[in-house]
């Protein structure tokens, strides 16, 4: 697969997540802020990320952690003040990166302005800036499921109507075919962007259109409601409403400016659209088509395990789909996703950090810009859980109770929670050995993995084989070697149960990366052209810095990238 040179420089970076409520603590209330996030920006620019992305810190009531909105334009009290943020921004800058917003406008809380007046009346003038229906037969309008369980509409007695909500029932939709609301979000943007922000991250983006008529989702058996994906994704007018967000809200503006939308069901040839340069809408996507592959459409808590064929096979498409037009993203964890070492990894004691490394080294070596979630670059894992009350994230909390009201098997939805609920993201970031991981001096809203004693920040910055110091080597490499931008990508042993190889060319060099996901070794016959290759990068101490086989003795977790051009050091 061939690509094209493309100079936009957010295609060498490297993007860096926080959520706030979970990074650092500075005032002591548990809950991190800004001002936390601001003491701990060097630690990020020693890691090496240009771009930080900062999770909604917008004013909200919190029902779903900030992606409900009461006002855009004011920073949560749980957070700082708009001061705090304008002092965290011009650090950012200062240290020579870059600062994203998180966007959230499918939907607003219910306790935003707009929605407080078109609740109000049904002739109030913002009336039509939510999907407001008639009740069909007495009961919902059509059958739509929320995200968050149970039906995705709910009945407002005072004026008689259903109202939209993909989300919590606190999370109202925004009618994107009423040009008033189109107008109010590029102001929103606009506001942001000269007050000097890099550019946004758009939370379920490809949900903004609606399908005409809002018809009824395809049934399936014992599911009342249902997530009706052919409703709202990739929607008739989505492609429209974004270029024109492009045209009214970037276009003539000075700057460097990175554009990302979250796209639930996004399928790579609509991302090609989405992401193609000439199109004008965004520059890459979040998929979730890799992060899907372990558990059931139906139900995300249906934990299957992994498939390392298909979990390849995932990525790999997307790879070969965007090769020629468009970007991809490049990410394992997010607030949205459990720990990737616990997830695709070895999260036992003797293959944590070869596992979290290999797996790093996989992602990083692909082509896309790479997306860092907060601890990830420590090799964090999983929370262990061990009941019900310990979830606190909303679509968790709402999943059991469902299953306890239904009668359902609730210690197989306590072990579907625990492997891939969201709150595994959102335990506190683990900066030391002392209270709390050094997050917070109180009770952190969310309890601490209680093995912080041992991984933490603290115990890995001076180590020369820790996590983090491969993550630095990877981002390091990253920025040097435009062959991990422009280098075609071909990938090796795809029908391999347990390795992860391929190679990236240019016309004058290649690299191989290939990695045993497995605690078994594995010989691995690579073929003569990879004889003499320089070692770049290794994740075990003790491998040869050469190739001098044909062949790769490969030990558990043994990850490697291989330059197949003469000259090129190895990353230290």
């Amino acid at each position: 697969m061939k690509v094209r040179r493309d100079p936009a420089w957010w295609k060498s970076a490297v993007v860096y997540q926080i959520y706030p409520r979970s990074f650092a603590d500075s005032s002591g209330d548990g809950i991190g802020d800004l001002a936390g996030i601001l003491g701990r920006l060097d630690y990020l620019r020693s890691l090496g990320v240009d771009v930080i992305w900062l999770s909604p810190i917008y004013r909200s009531p919190q029902a779903d952690n900030g992606y409900d909105i009461s006002d855009y334009r004011d920073i949560d009290p749980l957070f700082g003040t708009l001061a705090e943020f304008d002092a965290l921004l011009a650090r950012v800058h200062e240290l020579g990166m870059k600062l994203v917003m998180d966007l959230v406008v499918n939907h607003t809380s219910d306790e935003h302005p707009w929605f407080v007046e078109s609740r109000s009346s049904r002739v109030s003038p913002k009336r039509d800036w939510y999907i407001w229906r008639d009740a069909r037969d007495g009961a919902e309008p059509n059958n739509w499921g929320s995200f968050f369980s149970g039906p995705a509409w709910q009945w407002d007695p005072a004026t008689g109507q259903y109202y939209l909500h993909l989300f919590d029932r606190k999370q109202p939709d925004l009618n994107w075919e009423n040009p008033q609301v189109r107008k109010a979000v590029q102001d929103i943007m606009v506001w942001w962007l000269d007050r000097g922000v890099d550019g946004f991250r758009m939370d379920v983006i490809n949900f903004i259109s609606k399908t005409e008529g809002l018809p009824d989702a395809p049934a399936i058996p014992g599911h009342p409601f249902v997530i009706a994906f052919e409703g709202f994704v990739d929607g008739p007018h989505v492609h429209d409403y974004l270029a024109e967000l492009t045209r009214e809200v970037f276009e003539g503006r000075q700057g460097d400016f990175i554009t990302i939308g979250e796209m639930p069901g996004v399928t790579p040839e609509q991302a090609r659209l989405y992401t193609d340069p000439a199109r004008g809408e965004l520059n890459m996507v979040f998929q979730f088509e890799h992060v899907s592959v372990d558990h059931s459409l139906t139900n995300k808590f249906d934990y299957r395990g992994l498939d390392l064929v298909v979990l390849k096979w995932s990525l790999h498409r997307w790879q070969a789909a965007l090769a020629d037009t468009g970007w991809n993203s490049l990410y394992w964890n997010n607030h949205d996703q459990p720990r990737v070492v616990s997830r695709f990894g070895d999260d036992a004691p003797d293959y944590w950090a070869a596992s979290a490394k290999a797996l790093a080294t996989i992602l990083h070596g692909m082509r896309g810009t790479p997306f860092v979630y907060q601890g990830e670059e420590l090799g964090m894992t999983n929370y262990p859980f061990r009941n019900a009350q310990e979830h606190k994230d909303l679509e968790a909390v709402n999943y059991y109770n469902e299953v306890v009201e239904s009668g359902g098997d609730q210690r197989a939805a306590l072990a579907g929670l625990a492997r891939v609920s969201r709150d595994n993201a959102r335990t506190p970031m683990q900066w030391d050995a002392g209270p709390n991981a050094g997050f917070t001096s109180a009770d952190p809203w969310l309890p601490v993995n209680p093995n912080y004693t041992w991984l933490n920040a603290v115990a890995q910055l001076d180590a020369a084989d820790s996590v983090f110091a491969h993550y630095q080597a990877l981002i390091r490499l990253r920025h040097e070697s435009a062959i991990l931008v422009d280098g075609d990508f071909t990938p090796l042993m795809a029908e391999d149960p347990q390795i992860w190889a391929y190679t990236r060319t240019t016309p004058d060099r290649k690299l191989l990366v290939i990695a045993n996901c497995g605690r078994g070794p594995r010989t691995v016959e690579i073929g003569p052209e990879w004889i003499g290759a320089d070692l770049l990068l290794g994740n075990l101490p003790g491998t040869p810095a050469t190739s001098t086989s044909t062949s790769l003795d490969l030990a558990g977790w043994d990850a490697r990238i291989y330059s197949g051009r003469a000259g090129v050091h190895p990353v230290r």
